[in-house]
């Protein structure tokens, strides 16, 4: 019978398999052409066991590696997978997240035997949408650019050339660059698993992996342990789904009870007619990570410690939008709200962990001219402050963990000039501890192009905790003059686009006010 890893032995093999997701992320940094995937790092990558369940993970992308935990088991058994196989997919219903974001799987074989997949994830500015960037104000998932249904890119090591052939006809050379630098990554991968597994002789890797599931487990209890058992419940709106929905409503109610934790959205607003949808595995990549904050930080990212986790979210709702619902925005706008709730709602079950609210929004800003150039970015904002400190000012949150897009490349790969780029100052609210402030970026275009800007928290402003103070909202303007927080638009060469950013709400009251109030101040 196989011998149990010992503590140490299981921690090397925790951090053998983290590993091997990180050097596939440098494969694909080092490989990709685009900005976003070079520079902003909008990419994640993992590993999974045969059936589908996660066992490792790089630090990526919080939005994507929480929808591929939750979508992998169906996908890894929807067909019958051959050594040199590569899978291909971005369909929100079937396991993706929003069109941009191209999943590609591939299955690993020890003498005929599979032992699990590697994947990754990548956003692509260029995925056939009629407006620069794919993020479309968008009624349908079918004006939101090219839906790969899960399809073969590779079959036994052979390229599956019609898929091929199509793919560069309907996304461009420049996307199809990425596609070929994310198969590479997958390749890496895969021959870094097959080390591992050789060296653990099949049948032992496998074991070696239940027990890591076991381990994850074991370390999510322990952290739920923490939080008193109850019914907490909160509720936010979104600004607008950029049509005419305002107010539109996530409600979540979080039971802690004998070591399990179920997330019910009950009471959520129905789909709307806009590109704020959001299929349920992007829901429940914003609830595991929200869990995931709160659990032992050297808790290994697996299916194991998501086992205590159940989500209940009624179909055809906001945040369990079915086809042909609009989604551009769920993944990375709505992502965003549904951690603001879950955090809400735990705030009153850790008083002294949970922060007030980060900027809650991505602020994603498109542009380029079709068949010409495109050009995507997301920016940062506050974040909220806590019991420990302020906030952190001007950096991505929550579901994103991309970065900054320099001047420099921007500007020697498109007609755009940065003219303005900085912390906007008092932007975050006040407290005993100050929220992380927003910060400001303009663009002036060198010729005309096409915008989308598909933003939140301009309306609403994040909210603090213990008595602290809201974060400012955000603001958008064309040469000054206010735009909506969602809206695609025509700018002629010289304009100026100016994104202020929100900021992180305040933890506590001031000195002052404490004092006045005869409550006790606490510093940190």
């Amino acid at each position: 019978m196989t011998e149990p890893l010992n503590p140490v032995e299981l921690a090397i093999f925790v951090s053998r398999c983290a590993g091997i997701c990180d050097e596939m992320g440098m494969v694909l940094r080092s490989a990709a052409c685009s900005p976003n995937i070079k520079d902003r790092l909008d990419f994640s990558c993992a590993l999974f066991d045969a059936e589908g369940g996660m066992f490792a993970q790089a630090a990526h992308v919080p939005v994507h590696l929480g929808s591929m935990a939750f979508a992998m088991r169906d996908i890894a058994q929807s067909r019958d997978w051959h050594p040199g196989d590569e899978l291909i997919f971005n369909d929100p219903f079937l396991g993706g997240t929003h069109l941009p974001d191209v999943t590609l799987v591939r299955p690993h074989f020890l003498e005929g035997r599979l032992m699990g997949f590697v994947v990754n994830r990548a956003h692509h500015a260029q995925i056939g949408a009629d407006t620069p960037g794919s993020m479309p104000i968008s009624t349908s998932i079918d004006e939101e650019g090219c839906v790969i249904a899960p399809a073969l890119l590779q079959a036994r090591s052979r390229p599956v050339r019609a898929m091929m052939v199509w793919l560069k006809k309907t996304l461009g050379a420049g996307t199809m660059a990425d596609l070929a630098a994310q198969s590479s990554a997958n390749r890496v991968g895969s021959e870094r698993l097959a080390a591992l597994v050789k060296e653990f002789a099949g049948d032992d890797f496998l074991f070696a992996i239940q027990q890591l599931n076991a381990y994850g487990r074991t370390m999510a209890l322990a952290g739920i342990a923490r939080i008193p058992e109850g019914v907490y419940g909160f509720e936010d709106v979104m600004d607008s789904d950029g049509l005419d929905a305002e107010g539109v409503k996530i409600r979540v109610e979080v039971t802690i009870a004998e070591g399990n934790v179920n997330v019910d959205f009950s009471g959520t607003s129905a789909a709307v007619a806009g590109n704020i949808n959001c299929p349920i595995s992007v829901t429940a990549s914003g609830v595991y990570y929200a869990m995931r904050c709160l659990l032992p930080e050297n808790t290994p990212a697996c299916a194991g410690a998501f086992s205590v986790i159940t989500l209940r979210a009624e179909p055809g709702c906001l945040i369990n939008a079915e086809r042909p619902s609009a989604t551009a925005a769920g993944n990375v706008e709505t992502s965003m709200r549904i951690v603001d709730c879950m955090f809400g709602a735990l705030s009153t079950a850790l008083p002294s962990e949970i922060p007030a609210a980060s900027q809650g929004t991505m602020n994603n800003v498109a542009m380029g001219r079709v068949g010409q150039w495109d050009y995507y970015e997301t920016l940062g904002g506050g974040v909220g402050a806590s019991e420990l400190g302020p906030g952190i000012n001007a950096v991505q949150s929550h579901m994103t963990n991309t970065l900054n897009t320099p001047i420099e490349v921007l500007e020697s790969n498109y007609p755009v000039e940065i003219v303005r780029y900085g912390i906007r100052s008092g932007s975050g609210g006040g407290g005993l501890h100050s929220g992380g402030e927003g910060l400001i970026r303009s663009y002036r275009f060198l010729e005309d192009a096409e915008v989308t800007l598909i933003t939140e928290r301009r309306r609403s402003q994040p909210w603090g905790l213990a008595g602290g103070a809201p974060g400012s909202n955000g603001h958008n303007t064309l040469n000054d003059r206010a735009i909506p927080d969602k809206v695609q638009l025509e700018v002629k060469a010289l304009d100026i686009l100016t994104v202020q950013t929100p900021g992180g709400g305040g933890w506590g009251l001031p000195p002052a006010e404490a004092a006045n109030s005869g409550e006790e101040v606490q510093r940190s």
